[in-house]
């Protein structure tokens, strides 16, 4: 953000290509996570695994905290992503056991 972009519409613009650009990555991960589907079918292993889970949440407090970001927003937002992303497979993983 450079110096000029002091007015709530010059701010807008900004907050909204970032938007942009998170839209993006969440579905590059989503793609991701078909991968991953085929993996765990194949390799038999379920939808939700705790350990995994804990893992990322302390890497995503620990990146945010490197950012200046505060890491319980963080932890949310990833619980949330995360609970969704094991829902997404276990959809997929039972559809393809049928």
């Amino acid at each position: 953000m450079t110096e000029q972009q002091t007015t709530l519409p010059d701010l807008r613009v900004v907050i909204d290509r970032i938007d942009r650009d998170l839209v993006m990555l969440i579905a590059e991960r989503v793609r991701c996570l078909d991968q991953v589907i085929a993996v765990k079918l194949r390799e038999g292993l379920p939808a939700a695994i705790p350990e995994r889970v804990e893992e990322v949440v302390a890497h995503v407090r620990t990146e945010a905290e490197a950012a200046g970001v505060p890491p319980d927003l963080v932890e949310m937002l990833w619980r949330n992503l995360i609970g969704w992303s094991i829902d997404y497979e276990e959809g997929h993983i039972k559809d393809a056991k049928s």
